[in-house]
């Protein structure tokens, strides 16, 4: 047995806000315009972002069961791994590893190295300053859970103040009115509907985020109690932030300006109070996206840690830094692939790929549900109980399906790719499950 263990050290606090800093990057101050390039009056616009908000609820409630039935480090991976098949859950942590959680870094800390360079002059090159940013934090993580935490949250009450900020300063200082009328741009039709979930889809993937705060599981002092609660609070508060940002948007700037502006934060800030206004929401979005980085640091290498454990990785990835408790190695391994993908250049176009391939994975995910409740009979005393299951899980499952279809409808040859990533990870796992059985796994912990 490995004598070092995860150190239990987070609550309900720490956990409401790794939620939250998964959820919000710089994605909420630009792309509110996007949403209203598809629907076009108020109601539709924060119907969209609504809806958006309830999908995320939906998943919130899934995976509060989930992490009440299944409290150990890995989260999402542990749940694809009991419910289906370990191939399941390593393909899921390759995709991880390789494309989703390493491209999306990558590419928020070259937005944030843009940001830092406009707001302090520095000529450094983007990677240079991306590069440092990723170690930086890093380094951080290495030092221990709490660490990481206490970072993570700082930069999560910082960007929330800066959203709360630009609310307020909209609302007071910019002007305009919300036009309550007319609800539709267009008749009830089958256009109608086709903009609305083509709305769906940047919503969707500017809600995601949230289930990456069950990567930690291990390290929560009370994982059934703190991570179900941490979900349904943090999910419920970026609803709020999202929906207020797009209400002053629109007080400001109006359908037609929001959809006309690439930049709709900066251009709520200079109707306020001027140039200033756009250079200090810049200070806000490098904020957001420096607390988006360092939660994912902090929650990814968790699971590289669980396959690590499972056999399923290199064994040095699951080995655990006596002082601190923390994987060391998977936490190197995190910042240094995302480091070699920002230096690389390509992270937009492998972004791309794995629209799709990110659906699928939470679809799988919220149906494992059905499979624990048929299979695991436990005291309903001691779960949380998903309101409203099988219903409002299978309307979950339902809506990835179709952002599955519509993303492959509209980027085939992108989702294409993305599957041919995911299916490279079969032969990957085939070597390693062979290897696994040659040597025996650590037990996990």
């Amino acid at each position: 047995m490995d004598p070092v263990k995860p150190r239990q050290l987070l609550g309900v606090f720490d956990a409401t806000l790794i939620v939250m800093g998964g959820i919000v990057g710089s994605g909420i101050f630009i792309n509110p315009y996007v949403v209203a390039l598809r629907v076009h009056t108020p109601f539709l616009i924060l119907g969209v972002w609504f809806l958006g908000g309830g999908l995320a609820l939906l998943g919130a409630f899934i995976w509060a069961e989930l992490a009440s039935r299944l409290p150990g480090a890995g989260g999402q991976y542990l749940y694809l791994r009991e419910a289906y098949h370990p191939s399941v859950a390593f393909i899921y942590g390759w995709v991880l590893l390789l494309v989703t959680q390493t491209g999306g870094m990558a590419a928020v800390a070259v937005t944030f190295s843009r940001y830092y360079r406009e707001i302090t002059g520095f000529s450094a090159s983007d990677g240079l300053i991306a590069t440092g940013t990723l170690l930086g934090l890093t380094a951080i993580n290495c030092l221990g859970v709490r660490a990481g935490s206490t970072v993570q949250s700082v930069l999560m009450l910082l960007k929330a103040s800066a959203i709360a900020a630009m609310v307020v300063v909209g609302i007071l200082r910019g002007g305009g009115t919300v036009q309550a009328l007319p609800l539709l741009d267009h008749p009830i039709s089958s256009g109608l509907g086709h903009a609305i979930g083509a709305a769906m889809i940047p919503v969707a993937f500017a809600y995601g985020g949230w289930q990456t705060a069950s990567f930690v599981a291990g390290e929560m002092r009370d994982p059934r109690r703190d991570l179900s609660r941490g979900l349904l609070i943090g999910v419920v508060g970026v609803i709020v932030l999202y929906l207020a940002v797009n209400f002053v948007c629109l007080r400001v700037l109006g359908p037609d300006g929001l959809a006309a502006t690439r930049t709709p934060a900066s251009a709520v800030m200079r109707a306020a109070v001027g140039v200033r206004g756009a250079r200090w929401i810049a200070f806000g979005i490098a904020v957001s996206t420096l607390g988006f980085l360092s939660q994912g640091i902090l929650t990814a290498p968790r699971v590289y840690y669980a396959m690590a454990r499972d056999g399923l990785f290199f064994k040095s990835v699951g080995w655990l830094a006596p002082r601190t408790g923390v994987p060391v190695v998977a936490i190197v391994l995190q910042g240094v692939t995302a480091t070699v993908i920002a230096l690389s250049g390509r992270y937009e176009e492998i972004l791309n790929y794995v629209i799709a391939v990110d659906f699928i994975s939470f679809g799988l995910t919220a149906a494992s549900l059905f499979v624990f409740r048929r299979r695991i009979q436990a005291s309903p005393q001691k779960l949380y109980l998903a309101p409203g299951h099988p219903y409002t899980t299978g309307l979950f499952v339902l809506v990835c399906a179709a952002i599955v279809i519509t993303t492959v409808a509209t980027f085939p040859a992108n989702s294409v790719i993305g599957l041919i990533i995911l299916l490279a990870g079969v032969p990957v796992y085939l070597y390693w499950s062979r290897h696994a059985r040659r040597n025996p796994p650590a037990p996990n912990l």
